[in-house]
């Protein structure tokens, strides 16, 4: 498979808003998700979340109704779960609780068996902790999924992640650094906030010593 952690083509995903966000800013959301061979999921409550969002000015939930309503995405409502694994993630002491949708994208994941694409890091810390038998991918895990950079071609792709850091602040973690940078290169590199002061301080060694 490559860099992307999504190897198995049968599972769902299961998207946080934060992934959503991510995706509506690349300007190619629904090009990267339909080539994607999984069925890609968002709960009611991200949904909401993504409709009551109007500080951000990117329409994120006008967005996602249409990646809805043109069935790229579905959208499933966590009243449906039957376990208790969204109140026990919303409700306790601070250090240990999630908000409303990374609860609901979460909860989703763990009853249904998908992977939870999902970029916050107290997401990811309570999942490695308590539900460390749900598997937790980031959005550039979608970005740099084989399928994907078949489909958009490195230039278009390019493009798509840069706009993604750029007017999402896009989260990239340790082990996408150097895909990232190379990809995008590192003019633009330095122009991205969100990433790693290490990532933008020269270019990766690998590319230093062709």
């Amino acid at each position: 498979m490559g860099l992307s952690c999504l190897a198995d083509s049968e599972t769902q995903l299961v998207l946080d808003a934060s992934t959503a966000i991510n995706l509506n800013a690349t300007g190619c959301a629904a090009a990267i998700l339909r080539a994607l061979p999984n069925q890609v999921i968002v709960t009611d409550i991200v949904v909401e979340e993504l409709q009551e969002d109007s500080q951000s000015g990117r329409k994120d939930g006008e967005l996602m109704a249409k990646l809805v309503a043109d069935g790229v995405v579905r959208v499933e409502n966590v009243s449906n779960l039957s376990e208790p694994n969204f109140e026990n993630l919303v409700i306790g002491h601070g250090l240990d609780t999630l908000d409303d949708g990374e609860a609901a994208t979460l909860a989703y994941a763990v009853e249904r068996n998908a992977v939870a694409v999902i970029d916050e890091r107290k997401a990811r810390r309570i999942c490695s902790g308590r539900l460390r038998a749900t598997k937790v991918a980031s959005t550039v895990d979608v970005l740099c999924h084989d399928a994907v950079i078949a489909a958009l071609g490195s230039a278009a792709l390019a493009d798509a992640v840069f706009a993604a850091l750029r007017n999402a602040r896009m989260r990239v973690l340790p082990q996408h650094e150097e895909w990232v940078v190379e990809l995008i290169g590192i003019e633009r590199a330095q122009l991205c906030a969100s990433l790693p002061r290490r990532s933008r301080a020269a270019l990766p060694e690998k590319s230093r010593t062709e």
